[in-house]
């Protein structure tokens, strides 16, 4: 109450976590993890993106768990591989053939008993360029230095002040029409984690929390369009059309900071 007079965006009591809760998600995490590591032994170039969505499905199956994408408001496939210019959302086809010098994220999200864990990784088909390889590296950065930053009892806007800071270095494009998120009983839950400067501190990080960070940074401008060309009206695509990336874990606030439950 104290903190709600003083003016603070206090979150509800169902986005703190019980104990409880947060081992099932833990539980989730590692199934969650464990399918990013099965894409990333797999991966190279040749494969289709179909071949990664089969991997993820039968990786989550064998562990008892369910692809949360899968049907999610009309996403037909069970995992996102945004390929390039594709910042997120990137639906897996068979004639999506991965090249030499390729740059992908792979997002996906378990279900496991209930709870959510959510997470995606880039992966570097072969050699790329310098320049793809920098802005891979670089959006890892931002990441951690979000993960840094987000501390109890400080504003969730704080993540984002953080990471615009990095990526302006570098001439880089904080995209701003997406972003991070609650998750762990839901899909999606409170707070909106933005990765771009906003006025004011935003909702406290309270311990029991649990959300995500997931910078996408573009090469060019932040600005993003959504495929014409898709049917399902999901894929996002850097508007310029140069490169994109992006690196998401599922963390938990603790009482000194956080914690990844999934990466």
């Amino acid at each position: 109450m104290y903190l709600e007079n003083k003016g603070a965006l206090v979150p509800t009591r169902d986005l703190v976590k019980t104990p409880e809760q947060i081992e099932g998600i833990r539980r989730a995490g590692v199934v969650n993890t464990g399918v990013l590591d099965a894409v990333g032994k797999a991966i190279h170039a040749g494969m289709s993106t179909l071949e990664i969505d089969h991997i993820c499905r039968e990786y989550c199956e064998q562990h008892g768990a369910i692809p949360a994408c899968l049907n999610y408001e009309g996403f037909p496939m069970s995992v996102c591989t945004s390929i390039n210019e594709v910042v997120c959302h990137g639906i897996p086809k068979a004639d999506d053939i991965l090249e030499e010098g390729d740059i992908i994220n792979v997002d996906f999200t378990t279900i496991l008993d209930g709870y959510y864990a959510d997470a995606s990784r880039m992966y570097i088909i072969g050699k790329t360029t310098p320049e793809k390889e920098q802005l891979v590296k670089v959006t890892k950065e931002c990441l951690e230095i979000g993960m840094e930053v987000a501390k109890p009892w400080h504003g969730v806007n704080e993540i984002g002040r953080a990471i615009e800071k990095h990526a302006k270095k570098y001439h880089y494009g904080v995209v701003r029409d997406l972003c991070g998120h609650g998750v762990g009983l839901k899909f999606h839950e409170e707070p909106e984690v933005c990765h771009f400067s906003q006025r004011g501190d935003g909702m406290l990080l309270v311990p029991g929390m649990v959300f995500t960070i997931e910078p996408m940074i573009n090469m060019g401008t932040w600005k993003v369009f959504v495929d014409a060309d898709d049917p399902y009206g999901w894929e996002v695509i850097s508007e310029d059309e140069l490169p994109s990336a992006q690196w998401e874990h599922t963390l938990l606030m603790t009482e000194t900071g956080v914690e990844i439950l999934s990466y």
